[in-house]
């Protein structure tokens, strides 16, 4: 019998373009996966490859000038500066709107329950509200209602959530990691909170990273969270790691 593989896509807010390069030589180097899981950004491209979205169109999309400003609605609440309603209807419409049952690969998402503290895993219901869910770094993004819950960015609890993999039947793990490394240049108020969440979270994942057979960590840290205008930039550092790997990932996945 052959051996569940399962794709892990961790969190990184602007460095999470990395994850569709990545994705895209998958799809041309035709490496398939059985399962995946996805946290935050890595939630993001996560439903589009599930979805069976053309991913180059997707980078046509995340590239064109000024879309990241469009679609991140400033909000007037004290909760967060983004409403995030704007980002929830694009990711509807790009994954037409498929709940988790409708998908073409097996997914899951996390969030953390911001009062309980508990990791959450989504993997019915609506797959753009799941990720929107696991988008909402706090402060940034408002927190998120759903199903009773109020959730902001699966990081919180575990920004590689490997052992969800394995806990869906993975008898294989290969995880991309994009927030090896800190940003240097450090400009607002803002800067200084995510890195000092990134720092917290930088804890946790050396506790529980353990686990994929194969961690592959893209060299992106020179990029801040909040860039998202450097997106071709990532695309491209996530195909590099892609291509130089690729015979590693044949070989350990197979």
């Amino acid at each position: 019998m052959n051996p569940i593989k399962g794709l892990v896509l961790g969190a990184g807010g602007a460095r999470g373009f990395a994850h569709l390069g990545f994705l895209q030589v998958l799809d041309e180097e035709m490496i398939s996966m059985d399962l995946v899981v996805g946290c935050s950004a890595g939630a993001i491209f996560g439903a589009l490859w599930c979805a069976g979205m053309d991913l180059y169109r997707i980078e046509r999309l995340l590239t064109y000038p000024g879309f990241a400003k469009k679609i991140l609605d400033p909000a007037v609440s004290k909760e967060g500066l983004i409403k995030g309603d704007r980002i929830l209807e694009v990711i509807r419409l790009l994954t037409k709107d498929m709940s988790f049952a409708n998908l073409k690969i097996p997914l899951a998402i996390v969030a953390t329950d911001l009062e309980t503290g508990e990791l959450v895993v989504f993997r019915e219901g609506s797959v753009a509200q799941a990720v929107r869910a696991s988008i909402s770094i706090p402060g940034f993004f408002k927190p998120y209602r759903y199903q009773g819950r109020l959730l902001v960015d699966g990081a919180v609890k575990n920004r590689l959530p490997v052992h969800v993999a394995r806990e869906m039947g993975a008898d294989k793990v290969l995880a991309v990691d994009v927030k090896k490394g800190l940003a240097n240049k450090l400009t607002s108020a803002m800067d200084i909170l995510l890195q000092s969440i990134e720092i917290l979270e930088d804890e946790v994942f050396r506790t529980q990273c353990h686990g994929a057979d194969l961690l592959l960590q893209p060299d992106i840290g020179h990029i801040g969270s909040f860039q998202f205008d450097r997106a071709e930039e990532g695309i491209r550092l996530g195909r590099n790691i892609a291509l130089t790997k690729c015979s590693e990932i044949k070989r350990i996945m197979a």
